[in-house]
């Protein structure tokens, strides 16, 4: 069987590569497609997934994104039709639902935020098969464009799986210079380009008190290169900014503390057991709402909140989960 993955944001290469493996080693062919956004080639490099890049990020506005589709949509018709798929996979990718409908793909689509507006609605209704956890509630999903009989609702989260066999790397953090006698704290930006961004200033209030702490080493993740220059402008000893796709979840594993703007970063510190923080500014997803009734995820409502300590507990998967799975919710597009 053939099997054609489209990576569009920086998280997919992690979410898909457990699944990727296992398809591979069922014997079958893969093609893997991305576009440039954010650190979504840099992970494909740094995971060794092979990969063909076209196109890139529409920006912020909507024109922008239309046009991003319509060429990126048009630029990956040859190869897509030449590997002639059996199965296509994402997790939200607007352009694999595109070329699905056109083709006659069967699709699978993986998503665990509810509130993304158009992007979801067109992949959901493609789609033959939706996976989500299943903390989401199905009204939720139904309303956001995916029927009942698509739905495969996993348990967990879908950090639970993709880290199951999670092993952090210490020369990380070695590479970056970072003392871990220090604070070590990660931080992820807001999404300002996705089309369900809110207004975010929380986010800079974080990084003045962590700008002004000695004791503190605080890494910036960016997802733009602009959010990477305003951090470095700030001349700080404290503020780390990697220039190029670092490995995330090991410099997640070492933290004693994660504030993130995003989803994913959020749910991979809950996954590993590092204490962690939302800023998230937009309408509270499912799965979060989930996690923050658990107490496994906290809202900061002021810098002031963040609790600067060194930790004592180790970190690693708290409750890994097999992508096989997830594997089968995908072939089940096929039946």
């Amino acid at each position: 069987m053939k099997i054609w993955f489209d990576c569009t944001a920086a998280a997919h290469p992690l979410v898909l590569r457990p699944v990727i493996q296992h398809f591979q080693e069922r014997g079958d062919r893969i093609l893997v497609t991305a576009r440039e956004n954010g650190e979504t080639v840099g992970n494909l490099e740094r995971l060794g997934i092979p990969h063909l890049v076209v196109g890139k990020h529409g920006g912020a506005g909507k024109i922008g994104k239309g046009a991003a589709l319509l060429t990126r949509s048009a630029r990956l018709s040859k190869p897509v039709w030449r590997f002639r798929p059996d199965l296509a996979v994402a997790h939200g990718s607007v352009d694999l639902a595109v070329l699905s409908r056109t083709f006659f793909i069967p699709s699978a689509q993986m998503q665990d935020y509810e509130f993304a507006g158009l992007q979801r609605k067109v992949a959901w209704r493609v789609a033959k098969s939706v996976l989500v956890p299943d903390s989401i509630p199905v009204e939720r999903l139904v309303k956001a464009g995916a029927t009942e009989d698509k739905l495969v609702r996993f348990p967990g989260i879908k950090e639970d799986y993709y880290l199951a066999d999670f092993v952090p790397d210490p020369t990380v953090p070695e590479e970056l210079g970072i003392d871990l006698e220090r604070v070590l704290v990660i931080v992820r930006p807001p999404p300002e380009t996705a089309a369900y961004h809110a207004e975010n200033p929380l986010y800079e209030e974080v990084i003045d008190r962590l700008a002004s702490e000695e004791g503190v080493a605080a890494v910036i993740i960016p997802r733009t290169p602009a959010q990477a220059e305003r951090a470095r402008a700030r001349n700080s000893a404290s503020l780390i900014v990697p220039d190029k796709a670092v490995d995330a979840q090991s410099l997640i594993a070492f933290a004693d503390l994660v504030v993130s703007a995003g989803g994913t970063m959020n749910r991979e510190a809950v996954a590993l057991g590092t204490p962690v923080f939302t800023t998230f500014a937009g309408r509270m997803g499912g799965v979060d709402e989930h996690l923050i009734a658990d107490g496994r995820l906290k809202i900061l409502e002021d810098p002031g909140q963040l609790p600067l300590v060194k930790r004592t507990d180790p970190a690693g998967p708290r409750d890994p989960r097999d992508p096989e799975i997830l594997v089968q919710g995908m072939l089940a597009a096929l039946a």
